[in-house]
């Protein structure tokens, strides 16, 4: 227990110590896994709370019909309320959607409703519906005198017209993997469908992230499913590694990241990180504070 202790101590101090590098131009990322509890949602809201501690400027898209990045950003996202749905209708446009975060003044959200349930259909009627919130995002930053230094992309846990929309808009994608049995099931369908992404609508788009979820450091299977994931992909895995932790689960019931609601807990520790290497790895720095 002392070691692990002292062990955070030193990790939290090295954090402390270094300034986030911003990047010259707006990075879009996409979290994705067609596979549900994976650890989507809570890495996007934690990783995008870190990014925005650290200096950047942040904005999540939520493209789940549930709304849990919204609720967990502190984002009310009530039926009679614009959304994203409304974006990708052509109602709206992103900017009378976007909400300011309660998690910090430089986050924000374009919230999801209950409408976005009924989008998958309504798009397929709809002209260049693979191309409907890369259009508006595009649209967005290029009106912005201040765009932002992310965009993050919460998909639903499918590989339906939303998480298509989602991998046409972005430039990357974020793969949470969590560290348990069949964790590798179905990624090989997930990166077919990139690949079909990449040939088809976005040229742009790589896979430039892995992040190991749901960690028990107790367990040899654990150990076993992460080295298995670095051996299949050595140069996208994050080093840091996202443990099991009842603070992470608990935070979004108060609509905060784990970060906000117990800044000392080993979740908040390793999302910080885990953020740091983002915003090391994969883009130009113009400058840092």
């Amino acid at each position: 227990m002392a070691d692990q202790v002292a062990n955070e101590t030193r990790r939290r101090a090295a954090l402390d110590s270094k300034k986030l590098p911003l990047p010259s131009s707006t990075r879009i990322l996409t979290v994705s896994n067609q596979k549900g509890g994976v650890g989507k949602t809570t890495s996007t809201v934690n990783l995008a709370a870190a990014l925005a501690r650290g200096g950047a400027r942040v904005l999540v898209i939520d493209l789940d019909p549930q709304g849990n990045a919204s609720t967990a950003l502190g984002v009310e996202h009530p039926a009679e309320e614009l959304s994203v749905y409304n974006v990708l209708v052509g109602e709206a446009t992103i900017g009378e959607v976007i909400r300011p975060s309660t998690e910090h003044e430089r986050l924000d959200c374009v919230p999801a409703n209950i409408h976005l349930a009924g989008a998958e259909i309504e798009l397929v009627s709809l002209v260049a519906r693979e191309q409907r919130l890369r259009r508006a995002l595009d649209r967005y930053l290029g009106e912005m005198e201040d765009p932002y230094h992310y965009v993050i992309i919460d998909c639903p846990p499918s590989l339906g017209l939303l998480t298509i929309n989602a991998f046409v808009a972005a430039r990357e994608v974020l793969i949470p993997i969590q560290c348990e049995y069949y964790a590798l099931e179905g990624l090989s369908q997930l990166l077919s469908n990139i690949e079909l992404i990449q040939q088809h609508l976005n040229s742009e788009l790589t896979i430039s992230t892995i992040l190991l979820t749901m960690f028990d450091s107790r367990t040899n299977l654990a150990q076993q499913v992460a080295q298995e994931v670095r051996d299949h992909f050595p140069t996208q895995t994050l080093e840091t590694i996202i443990p099991r932790s009842v603070r992470v689960s608990e935070a979004p019931s108060y609509g905060q990241s784990v970060i906000s609601y117990d800044y000392s807990s080993s979740g908040s520790l390793s999302y910080r990180e885990a953020a740091a290497e983002l915003a090391h790895r994969g883009a130009p720095v113009s400058k840092e504070r």
